[in-house]
Order: C-alpha cells, then structure tokens, then sequence
C-alpha cells in the first residue's frame, strides 16, 4: 500500500532540494530532515507491548516497543537517510545493501551485504530517496525476505508511478512511504520532475 506522507515542513524542505542550484551541503541537510519528518509517520504504527514500570511517584502499566528496527539504506543514495530516522530512533539497527544495475541484463545484482543478525523478527525500514523504475528497491526487497525479514517498509522521499507499480506487483505485502509522488520517467529512467541523481547531489560527485 502507499502511504503519501505530507506535511508543510516536508513541502518546503522537498523544494529546496528540488531545486538545481542548492549545493551539497544544503541538499544533505534538508534530505536528512525529511527523513527525520518522515519518521513519524512510517514509525505510527509500530507494535508496543504492555510493561509495567515504577516512576518516581507510583508503579504504572504503560508500554515500550516490541520488536528492533532495522534500517537498510540501499548504498548509497539511502545513506543519506539514516542520521534523520535514527534521530528520532536511535536504538535503530542499520544494514546496508548495495546494488549495481548489470550491462547486459540491465537488472539489479547486490555486490555488498551486511546486515543485523535480529532481521528476521524485526521491522525492516529499506531507504532509498528515489524510487524510480524500482527496480533497486525491489531487488533488495527480495533479498531481505531471503535471509527471514517479515516485516518490510520501503521509505523514499520521490517516488515515480513505474515505481510503485513494480514494487506493489512483486511485493504486495510491503508498504512504501513517499513525500511525493511524481509525473513519471523519462526516457533514462529519471523521475520527472525529480530532483536529479540524489546520490550525486548527496556526495558531490558527478
């Protein structure tokens, strides 16, 4: 299911890094803030367990969070993601899982892996700000239910129809969140209107 998760504070900061002019260090910023918005949102629903504490003045039934989370920033644009989520979860695990698009096949094959050994019962928060021909996103998807994960949300900040297409066909039981939803690809495959190569405008490379 898709979840558009908008807010006047995501807007603004979306549009800072829409635009093609803002340099690294301000698109780091505010796509690290988006993320840290988002969480709220992708976190609302997270499964609690009932303890029962003491504070100063009494014991109380309250709660706590029942499972670990794991986040997996696809390398390396979903890098970019990490510091604004685990802000506001820091007991957050992180993965990583690097992808690189074959010549010849043009299909997505992992090259780096490395991910907490708690996966299989946790919430797995797979991060990547484009979700463009999802083809990336769905590859690592499938790779996360291999070794156990259950439970999978794909987060990204931009996302294009094609994308959401694909990833609601091959993997109908995982929720993606989106700051917005764009137009389309164009013809290599970037959304449009998008905001560029977030990796690039990330990292500063070209």
């Amino acid at each position: 299911m898709l979840h558009l998760v908008q807010h006047p504070l995501i807007t603004h900061k979306l549009t800072q890094i829409r635009k093609k002019d803002t340099g690294t260090k301000d698109f780091r910023e505010a796509l690290d803030e988006i993320a840290g918005l988002m969480a709220y949102e992708i976190s609302r629903d997270l499964p609690l367990r009932e303890v029962e504490i003491e504070t100063p003045i009494a014991e109380c039934t309250t709660h706590e969070m029942a499972k670990n989370i794991v986040l997996v920033p696809i390398l390396r644009a979903g890098l970019g993601m990490v510091d604004g989520i685990t802000n506001l979860i820091p007991t957050a695990k992180v993965g990583h899982v690097g992808m690189y698009r074959d010549h010849e096949s043009l299909e997505p094959q992992e090259y780096y892996a490395k991910l907490p050994l708690c996966i299989t019962d946790a919430v797995v928060m797979v991060l990547d700000p484009m979700l463009a021909t999802g083809g990336s996103a769905s590859a690592t998807i499938t790779y996360l239910k291999e070794q156990g994960a259950t439970l999978i949300r794909l987060v990204c900040i931009v996302g294009a129809p094609e994308g959401v297409k694909r990833i609601e066909e091959a993997h109908p039981d995982v929720d993606i969140y989106l700051s917005a939803l764009d137009d389309k690809l164009n013809e290599k495959g970037y959304i449009v209107p998008g905001l560029g190569d977030a990796g690039d405008r990330l990292f500063g490379t070209r």
